[in-house]
């Protein structure tokens, strides 16, 4: 059934990037927001919009009945949750589908599996999808943790079987380390996800961080590319891009195919990312997990190809057959996504909520600044300190960070800390230029004080 109205669960730049979507597509829109967001670009941009609670994210924006009561009370009848909070948890998802709408992501059952790192494993061998080689199951115990790392070889990697962000991760070297850090990784995930099942994977060494992007309609997928995600701070993503200019194009197509190989598998619907580990010694790619949502970095893979993630996915979640066939979706050039937070970089990154004194948006070709603020928006404190992405494409990746650096240097938000000195450092780094990097070259970068403060940095 053809979406008419949807009720948008989420808050910030996905927010504002959904209601436009949308309304491309002529559907109207339902904006919640908490008591905080109430000034929020999308709640200005939704045809209707709805207060679901006060700032504090589990008496809103995490309340499955509130948002639920707001879906019902406008005559919503689809729900998309964008990225973060409600937007891969199952229990949302049945309950958007119990009131009688269409939740704009896969079925509940798909979430269940591939949200749970074990049974995605299982599911991605079942396909044919290589993997980090590790448990075969959850693990409940640091016994059997102990005996199986004496399997697989140190160092491991301590994972939580739910959840993510990072959440619950350690490394081992050795036994010792590994029934000391069990039980700290166990409680960290109880404590985040209410689940403190565990599962171990073989450490890589300095792996780059690949992911695919793919779009199913609960038969059918397609893939639009890969994307790199190896500058990473904390597990956290800070610079994107696609495509993976490590990869050989045999190996590129390999990694490519096995996303959909797994996608058609649990027959997905809607918009999707595999994630994997790639070795570049030995040149192999191992599925690790995969998101059951748009992502954060969507926007770069959109650059490349020219397909509006977003739309499409709405439209399949509708239930339309995906608009393109493999051999229609092309790529074009190379595409950077730097994250713009509100936080200090020379302060240990710590978070800057304030109000927007005055901005200058780039004037670039190439360039694209999605965000949610404006001058006078008072940025609260209460959320994730993103505040835009600063997306550029050009022919080359050489030509993509050239764009990029004429854009950031151009970039201005005043009355608030942000990190765009970090990415201004970033593209002048020799091995950034050459993407001489991993998942763990940037914290030794920063330790090693390669990001100078400059004589004066504009704000607050």
């Amino acid at each position: 059934m053809a979406i008419s109205r949807l009720l948008i669960a989420n808050r910030g730049e996905i927010a504002v990037r959904i209601n436009r979507a949308a309304k491309a597509l002529g559907i109207e829109t339902v904006q919640v927001y908490s008591e905080a967001d109430a000034d929020m670009m999308a709640v200005g941009l939704a045809d209707v919009s709805v207060c679901i609670g006060p700032a504090k994210a589990s008496d809103s924006y995490l309340n499955i009945e509130k948002v639920i009561g707001a879906a019902a009370e406008t005559g919503a009848d689809a729900v998309h949750p964008g990225y973060g909070f409600l937007a891969e948890s199952a229990a949302f998802a049945r309950a958007v589908i119990d009131a009688g709408m269409t939740f704009v992501g896969p079925d509940a059952d798909t979430i269940d599996r591939m949200g749970d790192k074990v049974a995605a494993r299982e599911a991605a061998q079942a396909a044919g999808v290589p993997v980090v080689p590790g448990s075969k199951g959850r693990l409940e115990t640091v016994d059997e943790a102990a005996q199986l790392a004496g399997d697989i070889g140190y160092p491991v990697m301590i994972k939580a079987a739910a959840g993510g962000g990072g959440k619950g991760i350690r490394i081992a070297q050795n036994e010792d380390e590994l029934r000391a850090m069990a039980p700290q990784a166990q409680a960290e995930a109880a404590s985040a996800f209410g689940d403190g099942g565990l599962y171990l994977e073989r450490a890589i060494r300095s792996p780059r961080h690949i992911e695919v992007q793919i779009m199913g309609d609960g038969d059918r997928a397609v893939h639009y590319f890969e994307r790199e995600c190896s500058l990473q701070r904390r597990r956290q993503k800070v610079w994107e891009e696609a495509g993976a200019s490590c990869l050989d194009e045999p190996t590129r197509q390999a990694l490519c195919a096995s996303a959909v190989a797994l996608a058609e598998a649990v027959n997905y619907r809607g918009a999707g990312t595999l994630e994997y580990l790639y070795d570049e010694t030995s040149n192999e790619f191992f599925f690790i997990e995969m998101n059951t949502r748009i992502q954060v970095e969507h926007p770069v893979t959109e650059m490349i190809t020219g397909v509006g993630l977003v739309e499409e996915m709405i439209k399949v979640c509708g239930g339309a057959s995906l608009t393109h066939t493999q051999d229609t979706i092309s790529r074009n050039g190379h595409a950077i996504e730097v994250r713009i937070n509100a936080e200090d970089p020379f302060m240990q990154f710590m978070p800057w909520p304030g109000q927007v004194a005055a901005m200058k948006v780039p004037d670039v070709a190439g360039s694209r600044f999605d965000h949610f603020i404006y001058e006078g928006y008072q940025i609260p404190p209460f959320y994730d300190s993103l505040v835009g992405k600063l997306i550029v494409h050009g022919a080359s990746r050489a030509d993509a960070i050239a764009t990029l650096s004429q854009a950031l240097d151009q970039l201005a938000i005043d009355g608030i800390k942000t990190t765009i000195p970090l990415h201004q450092a970033l593209c002048r780094d020799p091995s950034v230029l050459a993407g001489d990097f991993h998942t763990q070259w940037l914290e030794p970068w920063l330790d090693a004080g390669n990001l100078m403060p400059p004589q004066s940095q504009g704000a607050a």
